[in-house]
């Protein structure tokens, strides 16, 4: 099992952008096999931090879901409107494995 943690740098001015493309990608996740565990939006603290969780049975089919997106027009569309919107100032991605009892 593989989880992706991404931490975004976003416009404190744009959250409900932000908002937006989270909702869009948690439903683009599921489509095509993820698991999304929600994003995270700024509250207490920082104001243009926000973060986004979801995890893959394999990093194999992470690797499919990438390949994927680059070609769903759901998932293009998603990545135009964060362009347009501005709402994004960068991101990071990292790869986590669970543990659990």
């Amino acid at each position: 099992m593989i989880t992706v943690h991404l931490r975004y740098e976003i416009d404190p001015d744009k959250v409900a952008e932000f908002k937006e493309y989270g909702q869009r990608w948690i439903r683009l996740v599921t489509k095509l096999g993820g698991v999304h565990h929600g994003y995270f939006l700024p509250s207490e603290g920082d104001s243009d931090e926000a973060f986004a969780l979801f995890t893959f049975p394999s990093l194999s089919l992470y690797e499919e879901y990438r390949t994927a997106s680059f070609a769903d027009p759901e998932c293009l569309a998603a990545v135009e409107y964060a362009k347009q919107t501005k709402c994004i100032r960068r991101y990071e991605r990292r790869f986590l494995t669970p543990v659990f009892e």
